[in-house]
């Protein structure tokens, strides 16, 4: 049991009232929502939980997530906090409870009291995606089809992680991102690898962070490496773009899952923050960042 009121505090709104931040740890089968964020009239993962956790603590709650994910796009390892101003002290029991309010495509796995400087989207150092994918004849299992992308063709692994090693490091990815007015492409990929267990592949793609449609751009683009239709040295060359490239097919929506964030230590949560709120300048012919 943790009892959530003896824990420090965040001011909020004018009123001089204090709430305490919680971390909630979440997942969701993304098959049947609008992506995450709040979309008035369309069934949102955001949405769906921000109503069900207003009514069961009876206090307007809104959350703050470490990624936005797509419509149709899965989390086994979302992050998200809110700011309550009267907290319930048994969280284990609050778990519990919004278990049995939840729809049963989406799941609050963990609420913990957070830090005052925790930020669930600026105090993020990398997160980690999966995206799994079926060359079976037949298709995906029954069970994993909501989950798994079938893939009829056959792929050559090796090309593709040649093509993915070629894609790593801090770039502007442009060619692989739908652009955002004001916000930047450059990234840093930290991860980009490919395992095979006999029909089913898994790529594990880590970055810290990732602009819009980028893990399915990614996956896509080495996809046709796997198929012979492009070279690994002609996907590594679309990161001199500063557009989005039409060569790029975006990979299926259901294949892909948030499986984890990374967060800094306790005490280096705020200037993880700071740092996260700059924006990245563009980057130079050598490869680096312009003052």
């Amino acid at each position: 049991m943790t009892d959530s009121r003896s824990e420090p505090v965040v001011p909020i709104g004018d009123g001089g009232l204090t709430a305490v931040r919680h971390r909630l740890d979440i997942a969701y089968d993304g098959t049947d929502f609008k992506g995450w964020a709040r979309q008035p009239g369309l069934r949102t993962v955001c949405g769906v939980l921000e109503e069900s956790l207003s009514n069961v603590l009876r206090q307007p709650v809104q959350l703050t997530v470490a990624g936005r994910t797509d419509a149709g796009v899965h989390a086994e390892g979302q992050v998200a906090h809110m700011d309550l101003v009267d907290a319930p002290a048994d969280l284990d029991r609050l778990v519990f409870r919004m278990a049995r309010y939840l729809p049963t495509d989406v799941r609050i796995t963990r609420i913990a009291v957070a830090p005052p400087d925790f930020d669930a989207r600026f105090s993020a150092m990398r997160r980690h995606y999966v995206y799994r994918l079926t060359t079976a004849p037949f298709g995906a299992q029954p069970l994993a089809a909501r989950g798994v992308v079938a893939w009829r063709r056959d792929l050559d692994v090796d090309a593709m992680q040649a093509a993915s090693d070629g894609l790593l490091g801090l770039h502007d990815f442009s060619a692989f991102c739908r652009r955002r007015e004001g916000a930047t492409t450059v990234r840093e990929l930290q991860r980009f690898d490919w395992e095979r267990d006999g029909d089913l592949l898994t790529a594990r793609v880590s970055a810290d962070a990732f602009c819009w449609s980028m893990v399915r751009s990614l996956v896509g683009a080495v996809l046709a490496v796997g198929e012979g239709r492009r070279t690994p040295s002609a996907i590594a060359a679309l990161l001199e773009l500063r557009e989005r490239s039409s060569s790029v097919t975006v990979a299926p929506a259901h294949g892909l899952s948030l499986v984890g964030v990374d967060y800094p230590a306790d005490d280096e949560l705020a200037a993880r923050n700071t740092t996260t709120r700059e924006v990245r300048a563009a980057l130079t012919p050598d490869g680096g960042c312009c003052s």
